[in-house]
């Protein structure tokens, strides 16, 4: 034994320092299945108030809950505040409609009009946001349409299988109901093959047969290339489920939403209960001429009815009217406060028009806005990676449609700057750059002018902003040109 351990031990001694027990374990039980946390996840996205409370009731009863604990009743209004939808919707709409250029073949042109490329983009972004994961299935149907048909499958019903990594196949499932009877469609798409299989609930094979509208489909097709008809998307790597994606709605932030909810119905539940409460004498209530029954007293357009009102020891009936104290001030903070817990991480306030921060500067403004711009990159630079593998499936697949080969194409796709300053803003930042002499002319021209301009204009204005600063000079004219 060392000197050190000598001396480690004889203080531990001295100080009587217990060490940690040695093997320790820890068990923990997880609540929901990757199928379960799906399904919540899309439930807040679909905000039904009646579908929340009935999952919540089924599954999350013990962790006290808003939606699983408080019992739904009609004295009690349960409200959901929509906000989940809305992030979603709007991150994929700020990137869909920020595609910039596509570059591929000419008759992608076609193609992307026949399956609304761009439609089909943001349904994808939205899926994949809210389910964690998906893939763009590919299939040939001439009778629908003379080129590729793709759709976007959302995770819940696609199984990826994968390699080291890398994506070994798909799996599509589709269930048909028939008379009552429910059938799982398994369709696996792998490199050069589509193997198609039914099975019952119990996940018993059955014949395509069972379902009409699958009749006369090859339970296997093959082909001669490694093309897999299938592209999975993701833009966040689930740690709880390996290989798969993570929802932008798991989490804690089921917690937020949770949270957002009750104190909007706490708040709304304390308005109702706040409503003016006239207290009116029986004796200065109207009355039916008829037979003496009391009427109705309206707010809105009531007959003045005089009465001979009763005369009491000390003073005379009237009408009171109360209503409670609401502490809105409270109700507000709370609200504004888990509003910023659902958005955290995720998207800007100032991305939704929610002014929550009026005492905060146009500076920390635009800073908090910066979120939505790091969701936005994350998302575009996934797409960038995945589009073009689509884009090249889907042109080979048209290829063997045609009877022609197959061939790899170069396709890009880049997506517009979000956010970016206007124009006056860009000139007082690149100027700066340009007078410490950390940015090059060419960086400049580039910065300043994006995608507004092409290649050929930008080289010219390179060109004169060098000449004018006399870092080129122009060829002299030569006189008389003679020997």
């Amino acid at each position: 034994m060392g000197l050190g351990k000598w001396v480690k031990r004889k203080m531990q001694t001295w100080l009587e320092i217990v060490p940690p027990p040695t093997g320790q374990t820890v068990v923990i039980n997880r609540a929901h299945t990757r199928e379960l946390d799906v399904l919540r996840s899309q439930l807040w996205y679909q905000g039904d108030a009646d579908e929340l409370f009935q999952f919540f009731h089924q599954t999350e009863t013990a962790t006290g809950s808003f939606w699983g604990t408080v019992p739904g009743s009609s004295k009690f209004r349960k409200i959901h505040s929509g906000l989940p939808a809305v992030m979603a919707n709007t991150l994929a709409y700020l990137v869909r409609s920020d595609i910039d250029d596509i570059k591929a073949p000419p008759v992608w042109d076609d193609i992307s009009r026949s399956i609304s490329f761009d439609e089909l983009v943001g349904q994808a972004v939205c899926d994949t946001l809210v389910s964690g994961d998906g893939a763009f299935k590919i299939s040939v149907d001439t009778e629908l349409s003379p080129y590729p048909i793709v759709e976007f499958v959302s995770g819940d019903k696609v199984e990826i299988e994968r390699t080291r990594g890398a994506v070994k196949a798909v799996i599509f499932r589709t269930v048909y109901t028939v008379k009552s009877v429910r059938y799982v469609l398994h369709e696996r798409y792998s490199k050069g093959r589509i193997e198609t299989k039914l099975t019952d609930m119990n996940g018993s094979p059955r014949p395509l047969s069972c379902v009409p509208e699958l009749e006369g489909i090859c339970p296997l097709v093959e082909f001669d290339d490694d093309l897999i008809m299938a592209v999975p998307l993701r833009f966040y790597a689930d740690k709880k489920y390996p290989e798969r994606g993570r929802s932008i709605f798991s989490g804690g932030k089921s917690q937020c939403f949770d949270a957002l909810d009750e104190v909007v119905s706490q708040w709304l539940d304390a308005v109702r209960a706040g409503r003016v409460v006239k207290y009116i004498p029986l004796n200065l209530i109207p009355r039916d001429p008829t037979d003496g029954s009391l009427k109705d007293v309206s707010s809105f357009g009531a007959e003045v009815i005089k009465l001979n009102a009763l005369i009491n020891e000390g003073e005379a009936d009237k009408v009171e009217i109360s209503q409670p104290d609401i502490k809105y001030e409270a109700f507000v903070s709370a609200y504004t406060n888990a509003v910023l817990m659902c958005l955290q991480g995720i998207i800007s306030p100032a991305t939704l028009g929610l002014d929550v921060g009026r005492m905060s500067s146009g500076e920390a403004q635009r800073e908090k806005k910066d979120v939505t711009g790091d969701t936005r990159n994350t998302i575009t630079s996934e797409l960038e990676k995945t589009l073009p593998k689509l884009i090249n499936a889907v042109l080979k697949t048209y290829a063997r449609m045609c009877n022609d080969a197959p061939e790899d194409c170069d396709v890009t796709v880049s997506f517009g700057e979000y956010g970016a300053p206007d124009f006056d803003s860009r000139v007082e930042t690149v100027g700066k750059a340009a007078a410490y002499g950390v940015m090059s002319t060419e960086t400049q021209v580039d910065e300043l002018w994006g995608s507004s301009k092409d290649d050929e204009w930008k080289s010219a204005e390179v060109r004169r902003i060098m000449f004018e600063k006399g870092m080129l000079t122009a060829n002299e004219p030569s006189v008389g040109g003679g020997a």
